[in-house]
């Protein structure tokens, strides 16, 4: 985060600071500690500059006590804080995602309460509270770019924290999120000087380089001045499946600059390139496909890909920042961003085994093209003030964008061949017949949005605050057809749909360290995929958004004599609207379908002592589909796929010298279905990784890993037929220098 004025408020309306309950005499402990634990660069809490050695809190310590004073923007335009804010808000920052080896942005999902995710090249998807990746909002640095892929996992540094708010938050992003929100915040420059560096091998011939510089280019100490950031990454690995090999390289670039009278300015240019040889798509499941899913063992590395399968991304984001304070009771806030992505495919992408197990059938070939470009503008404001005597703060803006998608797809949904499971080769791609080099465009998607939105937070008394929002988006769908016109697929198409969204809620300060609270909220979100890559029959029958309604209640507090936090929230939410097949004409689809799910989160982070941080999570959701039907046949009381009834982790870290600490981190993922029916399952699995850190010195640290210590088999996604394979166990061992 950047050290902008903007997102901080003055915190009028809380309690006193919460003072610390270690006490004098443990600051020292805790000290030592702190080094030991925190990353090497020791960055400090997102709003401040700490020099490497100065005392950090428990509440600062990673696998430590839940964070919960954070502002976090996926929760909230007005700054609020997790504590302040009537909804489920977990905050991964920098530190933690260091302290657990989180080498992507899936990897750090796993801190969210209940969330799975999934890589699959073309598919890439996300759990949360029983909904899928469609009705997940997935934002970058608040922006949604309206595009499932665009969330494919990049590598953790140049990102400073990932937020998530749980349930509908239409509200706040836009529409595309019943299930929840998740944005992933990029580092910005800082007012202070970072050097960093980190070096990683590991198994499957893994070679990774990352860099970070934060300077002051013009200016003087204590006065106005420009700063420059620049986080780079490049990794270079083969993988655990045959013949699959990435490389994969990341640029965040930005410059903060300080003009006086309250106006800063920040430009940040962030680019991503991503080239994967012979993608793995999955491996087939063993007939007969039903019950308990079963793979054959001697196909676990297998991939019957393509021998020059490929998929490339690039990625390129600009952003122009410009914040000014005008006084204590007004600030605001100009977005102007810039996205433009390009993504290849070529792939065979689905394997099967014929009846009797002994041959892999491959079908599905696929080349594809991606052509994204997102343009936007998004003003915003932020006014303390008072309504009858009340303390009462209010956000407000306006958010104007234009997505435009091409896609060029040549597919064959025919078999391309059959090979021996264990000993085979595969052909080029273009030796397939039908097959040739070139690209044709299939159809254009224009998304115009429109959207303003307001949010107050007001005192009712010093402990008791009501917080609302509300969003209205006029969105237009303009589809081009740039291949043959026919009645399915005319020359051009538009729809138009104007949701309003919203939420209400109350927070009660029922002691200075417990706080309840009490929400409803809404959403809106596509019938069916997401509208920058509807097809003419997603939309021409469907003129309408589906509509997505939680009420949500929990609570947040210390305990332990602060040595404690925790949170608890229990939900139901519903999604109407959704679309289901016709039973009259198989062909058709109508938006009579509804899907629900109800459950309950809980996380736990404790700090017992100087040597032990321990923090968990476990969730509960019974999803199940109320009103759908596939193939003429009711699917009422199912569950949606790839949807774990329960989710669970632990983290547990452990000082052993002032030096040397050690860590461990247990996953644990319920049963998913492979299909809406629910005939095909994979079993619960639990995952295990180690960790053992040693600082050399203050500025250099060794850092190993096993991850996945059981080499546990499982499915990371299903599909009817294939299993999506998560990694066996690997290792690896990092150098993490600051100079």
């Amino acid at each position: 985060m950047s050290t902008s004025v903007f997102p901080m408020r003055p915190r009028a309306h809380r309690a006193a600071p919460r003072p610390s309950r270690s006490g004098p005499a443990c600051a020292g402990l805790l000290a030592a500690c702190q080094v030991l634990v925190a990353p090497v660069h020791a960055q400090a809490a997102p709003e401040q500059a700490l020099p490497a050695v100065e005392v950090r809190s428990r509440a600062d310590t990673p696998n430590g006590k839940l964070n919960l004073d954070t502002p976090a923007s996926a929760a909230s335009n007005l700054g609020l804080t997790a504590r302040e804010t009537p909804a489920s808000i977990t905050v991964v920052d920098r530190a933690t995602i260091d302290a657990r080896g989180a080498q992507n942005t899936q990897e750090i999902l796993r801190a969210i309460p209940g969330v799975t995710s999934h890589d699959a090249p073309g598919n890439v998807g996300v759990s949360y509270r029983g909904f899928g990746t469609g009705s997940i909002g997935q934002l970058f640095n608040g922006i949604n770019v309206q595009y499932s892929i665009a969330a494919r996992p990049v590598d953790s540094w140049i990102y400073e924290r990932v937020e998530a708010i749980g349930g509908p938050s239409s509200f706040l992003f836009g529409a595309g999120a019943v299930g929840g929100s998740i944005n992933y915040v990029t580092k910005l420059a800082r007012r202070e000087d970072i050097s960093e560096g980190q070096l990683r091998l590991g198994s499957n011939g893994l070679k990774e380089a990352s860099v970070g510089l934060n300077r002051r280019i013009a200016g003087e100490a204590g006065g106005p001045g420009h700063y420059l950031r620049l986080d780079l990454n490049h990794r270079d690995a083969d993988s655990w499946v045959d013949g699959t090999g990435t490389r994969a390289t990341q640029l965040a670039a930005s410059v903060l600059s300080d003009f006086g009278n309250g106006f800063t300015h920040t430009l940040a240019y962030e680019y991503q390139h991503e080239h994967v040889d012979r993608p793995y798509w999955g491996t087939p499941l063993l007939n007969p496909i039903a019950g308990t899913a079963r793979i054959d063992d001697g196909t676990r590395f297998k991939n019957y890909n393509s021998a020059d399968g490929v998929y490339i991304q690039r990625v390129q984001w600009l952003r122009s920042i410009a914040e000014w304070r005008t006084g204590d009771k007004l600030q605001w806030r100009n977005t102007f961003y810039v996205y433009d992505a390009l993504r290849d495919y070529r792939n065979v992408e689905n394997y099967r085994f014929n009846a009797d197990n002994t041959q892999v059938i491959r079908s599905s070939a696929l080349l594809q093209r991606h052509d994204q470009h997102l343009v936007g503008n998004r003003i915003d404001g932020i006014y303390h003030g008072e309504i009858a005597g009340l303390k009462s703060d209010w956000a407000f803006g306006a958010d104007v964008s234009v997505n435009r998608q091409t896609r060029f797809p040549n597919s064959l949904s025919g078999t391309i061949g059959t090979v021996n499971p264990y000993d085979y080769g595969t052909e080029r791609f273009f030796d397939i017949p039908g097959m040739s080099p070139g690209f044709r465009p299939d159809r254009d998607n224009k998304v115009r949005t429109l959207a303003i939105y307001a949010e107050n937070r007001t005192a009712l008394r010093h402990d008791l605050h009501l917080v609302t929002a509300l969003r209205h988006e006029r969105i237009q769908l303009d589809l081009t057809n740039r291949r043959e016109i026919t009645a399915a697929n005319p020359a051009e198409f538009r729809r138009s749909y104007h949701p309003t969204t919203g939420r209400i809620g109350l927070v009660w300060d029922v002691t200075q360290d417990a706080a309840l609270y009490a929400q409803y909220a809404t959403a809106a979100d596509p019938p069916s995929g997401v509208l920058s890559t509807a097809s003419f029959a997603d939309v021409r029958n469907n003129s309408e958004l589906t509509s997505g309604r939680q009420a949500e209640v929990g609570g947040k507090l210390d305990f332990w004599e602060g040595k404690g936090t925790a949170t608890l929230a229990a939900y139901r939410i519903s999604r109407r609207n959704i679309a289901s097949q016709d039973p009259n004409d198989s062909s058709l689809t109508v938006l009579v379908g509804e899907q629900s799910s109800r459950g309950m989160e809980l996380a736990v982070g404790l700090q017992p002592d100087r040597r032990w941080s321990v923090q968990g999570n476990v969730a509960y959701v019974d999803a199940r589909y109320d009103d759908y039907t596939q193939g003429g046949v009711s699917l009422a009381g199912k569950r949606p796929t790839n949807t774990p009834a329960m989710v669970a982790n632990l983290w547990v870290s452990y000082a052993v010298t002032p030096a040397l600490q050690a860590s461990v981190g247990l996953r644990r993922v319920g049963r998913v279905y492979a299909d809406a029916a629910n005939t095909v399952s994979w079993p619960a699995y639990l995952l295990v990784d180690l960790g053992v850190s040693y600082r050399i010195d203050r500025r250099t640290a060794i850092v190993a890993r096993i991850r996945n210590l059981t080499d546990k088999v499982y499915a990371a996604n299903m599909t009817p037929t294939m299993a999506y394979l998560g990694a066996p166990r690997t290792a690896d061992v990092s150098l993490r220098i600051a100079f």
